[in-house]
C-alpha cells in the first residue's frame, strides 16, 4: 500500500509539473524563436533600405553595417549587387527565395527545418532596383539556450519528484502506520499470542476497526482460557477412571484361573488400553485447537535427533533401521514452531510408519533447507496407501491397518496436521520409493538472527 500511495503521489506532481512547467518551455522557446527572426529582420529591412537608396554614402555605410553585425553576431550578410551599389560582399546563391525577393518583392523566412529550427536561419528581404540582401543566422547559440531552458526545468523537474518522492514516502508511512500496527497485532494473534492487541491510533475507521479486533481478541483470549480449563479438567477426569479400571481388571485377571474369563478379562483391557489412547488423542488434539502458545524459533535437527533416540529401542525390538539424512542435516536448521508441538508430530508419524513397517525394513528421515522454508519428510517400507486411502487419512478417528495386526485410535494424522497447520506448515501423503508411504512437512524457517 506505501507504494501505491508513494506512486500515486509521483504521478500527481509529474501531471502538475506537465501541466504548468512544459506550457512554459514552450512559451520560451517560441518567444526565443520570434524575437531571433524579429530582431534579423529588422536588421535585413535597414539593410535592404540602404541598398536600395544607391548613393554611394549609403553603399558604404551598408558595407560597414554588414561587416559589424558580422562581427558581433552569428550572422553573415549576403547583397545582391545593384549597377548603383557594388559594396564587398558576397552574393546570395539563386533560389526560390531569391526569385520571390527580387521579382515578386516578397521576403521569405527559413528557418531550416519544420522542428523548432535548423542549424541556420535564413531571411530573405527584397530592396529597390530588383536587389535583395540576405542574412543568414547561426541558430548555433539558439540552441545552446534551448538546452538551458528545457534543462533548467528537466532538472528542476527531477528535484521535485525527487521531493516528491521522499514526502509521499513519509505520508505513506504516516497514513498507513495504524494498517501496520493492526497486520502486526493479526500477525501476533495468528501465531498464538492471544494477548496481542493493537494501539487505538489514526483516522476513526483504523479506530473503529483497533476497537472491534481488540475486543475479538478479549473475547477470544476468554474462550480459548476457558477451553483449556476445560481440557484440563476432562484430562483428570477421564484419566482416573480409566487408568483405576485398568488395575481392576488386571488384578481380576491375575486372580482369575478359568481361561475363558482370563480371555474376557483380556479383552476388556485391551479395550481399557485403546479407550484411553482415544482420550489422550482427543485431548492432545483440543489442545492443538486452542493455539494457548506462540510459535519460537526451535531447533529442528535437535527435536528430531531427540525423538529418534527415543523411537530406536522400539525399532530394534523388530529390526528396523532409523536413519535421518538429508542435506539440512549438516546447516542444523531452525524452524518456527510452538514449543512441544514437534514432538508429538514426530512421535505420532513415527509411531504409525514402525506400525506398518514389516519386520527388518526401515524408516527414513529427511531434512531439506529451501528458501523460507524447511522440508521434513518420514519414508516407511511398509504397504502404503491408495489414493482414496491418503484423502481420507487425515480425517478424525479414521483407522488404516498396520502390518502387526492393530490399529490405532484414527487421531494420529488428524492431531499431525492440526498441529503443523497451526505453526504455519503443511502436510501431504506421497507413495514412497519402492513402496511404502512418505509423509511430507513443509516447515516456516526461523529467520536467522544478525
Amino acid at each position: 500500500m506505501n507504494r501505491q500511495l508513494i506512486r500515486s503521489y509521483i504521478l500527481l506532481v509529474a501531471v502538475a509539473i506537465l501541466l504548468f512547467t512544459v506550457p512554459v518551455a514552450f512559451t520560451l522557446t517560441k518567444q526565443l524563436r520570434d524575437d531571433t527572426e524579429l530582431s534579423v529582420k529588422r536588421e535585413a529591412d535597414t539593410m535592404a533600405l540602404l541598398l536600395g537608396n544607391g548613393d554611394r554614402i549609403s553603399c558604404e555605410a551598408l558595407t560597414e553595417v554588414a561587416e559589424a553585425y558580422g562581427e558581433g553576431t552569428p550572422g553573415d550578410v549576403q547583397v545582391t549587387p545593384t549597377e548603383s551599389c557594388t559594396p564587398d560582399l558576397p552574393a546570395p546563391a539563386p533560389g526560390p527565395a531569391l526569385t520571390r525577393a527580387v521579382r515578386h518583392d516578397q521576403p521569405t523566412t527559413d528557418w531550416g527545418s519544420d522542428f523548432i529550427w535548423g542549424d541556420r536561419l535564413t531571411i530573405t528581404v527584397p530592396a529597390q532596383g530588383e536587389a535583395a540582401v540576405r542574412i543568414v543566422y547561426s541558430t548555433s547559440d539558439m540552441t545552446r539556450r534551448l538546452w538551458s531552458i528545457w534543462g533548467f526545468r528537466a532538472g528542476l523537474a527531477v528535484l521535485v519528484l525527487g521531493a516528491a518522492a521522499a514526502i509521499g514516502a513519509y505520508a505513506a508511512r504516516r497514513i498507513t502506520a495504524p494498517l501496520r500496527a493492526l497486520n502486526s497485532m493479526a500477525s501476533r494473534f495468528s501465531d498464538g499470542d492471544l494477548t496481542a492487541r493493537s494501539p487505538v491510533t489514526g483516522p476513526p475507521e483504523t479506530q473503529t476497526l483497533a476497537r472491534t479486533l481488540n475486543q475479538g481478541a478479549e473475547r477470544l483470549d476468554t474462550l480459548v482460557a476457558s477451553q483449556r480449563i476445560f481440557v484440563a479438567d476432562a484430562s483428570h477426569q477421564l484419566r482416573t477412571p480409566l487408568t483405576a479400571l485398568r488395575l481392576s481388571l488386571d488384578n481380576i485377571a491375575d486372580g482369575v484361573d478359568d481361561e475363558f474369563v482370563r480371555e474376557d478379562v483380556e479383552q476388556a483391557t485391551a479395550e481399557v488400553v485403546r479407550m484411553s489412547r482415544l482420550v489422550n488423542g482427543l485431548l492432545v488434539l483440543a489442545r492443538a485447537e486452542a493455539k494457548v502458545t506462540a510459535a519460537e524459533p526451535l531447533p529442528l535437527k535437535d527435536i528430531v535427533t531427540e525423538r529418534l533416540t527415543v523411537w530406536r529401542p522400539a525399532a530394534d525390538e523388530r529390526g528396523v533401521t532409523i536413519a535421518l539424512r538429508g542435506s539440512g542435516v549438516d546447516g542444523r536448521p531452525s524452524v518456527l514452531a510452538s514449543p512441544g508441538h514437534l514432538d508429538q508430530v514426530l512421535d505420532n508419524v513415527l509411531s504409525n510408519a514402525l506400525e506398518v513397517s514389516p519386520d527388518g525394513g526401515g524408516i527414513t528421515v529427511r531434512l531439506e533447507s529451501a528458501a523460507g522454508e524447511v522440508l521434513m519428510s518420514v519414508e516407511d517400507e511398509g504397504p502404503g496407501m491408495s489414493d482414496a486411502e491418503k484423502s481420507r487419512a487425515f480425517d478424525r478417528f479414521w483407522r488404516g491397518q498396520g502390518l502387526t495386526g492393530r490399529s490405532g485410535s484414527g487421531l494420529g494424522l488428524a492431531v499431525v496436521r492440526q498441529l503443523v497447520t497451526d505453526d504455519g506448515g503443511t502436510v501431504r501423503l506421497e507413495d514412497a520409493p519402492g513402496g511404502g508411504l512418505r509423509v511430507c512437512f513443509t516447515l516456516r524457517a526461523a529467520p536467522r538472527a544478525g
